[in-house]
């Protein structure tokens, strides 16, 4: 039954809704965030199904791991007490009173139990067929990242703008917890989450900032704290 619902969960989210580049007149990609754990028996499977979707031009996939699990016995190498507050404060947007593992939100807006594969395809189709709210153009040069930003749309809040720096893909052999014994894959494992200001938009953003190391990037464009993800560009 296992092996099956992995087949179900690859043809369900490797299904084509279309590629998302920068510069290109087409679709933005739709942010995908999981909020994961090493010390969750129930998030292996949510881990697999993100690593599907790292593979599609038309989704940017990130895993956040976050810290609050790190008490049943085993230390989370990647997790952040950053990323906890960065789920309960989409908690709070959507006015839920808990948090959990595994979770992924769609696009700043819709919460999905981390294993629900249908869910999560439906998700992704619906947000990949919105309307580009902002025109979002990034490129690096050296070790300067350019930023060009125009708002398509009127909105009543300022903008986030964040840098996202991740790891493609990383293992670990876990030997307590839940999860003990178990060597696992991460996938777009997020190591840095920095906001670089706020972003009024009623003038175009113009913005450069220093990037080093061969990491790949994503710049984000979010309404508020935690609010829509308005524009996502990748940098690889």
């Amino acid at each position: 039954m296992r092996a099956m619902k992995r087949v179900l969960a690859a043809a369900v989210l490797g299904t084509s809704i279309g590629s998302g580049m920068v510069g290109a007149a087409i679709a933005d990609p739709v942010l995908v965030e999981l909020f994961t754990s090493q010390g969750c028996s129930s998030c292996p499977p949510a881990d697999e199904i993100l690593g599907q979707l790292t593979d599609r031009d038309d989704v940017v996939a990130l895993s956040l791991h976050v810290d609050y699990w790190d008490y049943l016995g085993w230390k989370d190498p990647f997790a952040s007490p950053a990323f906890s507050e960065r789920q309960r404060a989409y908690a709070r947007a959507a006015e839920k009173t808990m948090i959990y593992t595994p979770q992924m939100v769609v696009g700043g807006r819709d919460h999905v139990v981390g294993t629900k594969a249908m869910k999560l395809a439906a998700d992704i189709q619906r947000h990949a067929e919105l309307p580009d709210r902002v025109q979002l153009e990034v490129g690096r040069t050296g070790d300067t990242l350019k930023i060009k930003a125009d708002m398509l749309v009127d909105i009543n809040s300022d903008v986030m703008v964040y840098l996202v720096r991740y790891d493609p893909k990383k293992t670990t052999k876990i030997i307590k917890g839940e999860n003990s014994g178990k060597t696992l894959d991460y996938h777009n494992v997020v190591t840095d989450w920095t906001a670089l200001g706020r972003w009024t938009p009623s003038a175009p953003l113009t913005e450069e900032v220093k990037i080093s190391g061969d990491n790949p990037a994503v710049v984000i464009l979010q309404e508020g704290m935690s609010g829509p993800i308005l524009s996502v560009a990748r940098i690889d």
